[in-house]
């Protein structure tokens, strides 16, 4: 019987211990994964105002290492639907910006499911479009943007043990849109990730 319950305590022990690592491991290993989700564009214009929202979305790959048992590093590349819309009695205006953008996020885990994020992105302009629509006339023009836009992101959001994240991201858009403007590109996203 003594035996018994010594065999039943070790194995005990041994199963608890195993589940700690087990934890500790999946917490600290490099991940690869896919995200996608929902983008609410607008810029911010020369008199520090901002435009109506363009609705759009991104999708892309992540990778995430561990530096620490709190914190990780993640690159991403994503593509993204941005722009803006102005919308008054006289006319629609809708423009379209489509980027191809590289953050790289500083993750921050102060519990092993929650984190915060913070780093800078870079985006590339794949494809722009503007379209205007008034009582007079519709017409389909194509201004040229800047090829490049750089900014920062800062968001928080939730990863199960399953792989499943969630998360809400601010990018504040630092590079001109246009060269001749102060305009600056401003980005809400929601997502939702998976990583192998």
């Amino acid at each position: 019987m003594k035996n018994k319950l010594l065999l039943l305590l070790f194995a005990f022990t041994l199963t608890v211990t195993a589940q700690e690592e087990n934890k500790q491991t999946e917490k600290n290993t490099s991940r690869f994964g896919i995200k996608g989700g929902y983008n609410l564009a607008s810029i911010k214009t020369d008199s520090n105002g901002t435009t109506d929202n363009r609705h759009g979305f991104h999708i892309g790959i992540f990778g995430e290492s561990f530096i620490s048992d709190f914190f990780s590093i993640q690159p991403e590349l994503m593509y993204s639907q941005q722009g803006y819309k102005i919308e008054n009695e006289l006319y629609e205006l809708e423009q379209r910006l489509n980027y191809l953008n590289l953050p790289i996020m500083l993750k921050v885990y102060p519990d092993e499911a929650f984190y915060l994020e913070l780093g800078p992105q870079v985006g590339y302009a794949i494809s722009h479009k503007e379209e205007l629509k008034s009582n007079i006339l519709t017409t389909t023009k194509s201004f040229e943007p800047n090829s490049f836009d750089w900014g920062v992101n800062a968001g928080l959001g939730f990863r199960s043990r399953s792989g499943f994240s969630i998360g809400a991201r601010y990018h504040l858009g630092l590079g001109k849109i246009y060269e001749d403007s102060d305009t600056f590109n401003r980005l809400i996203q929601f997502s939702c990730g998976l990583d192998f």
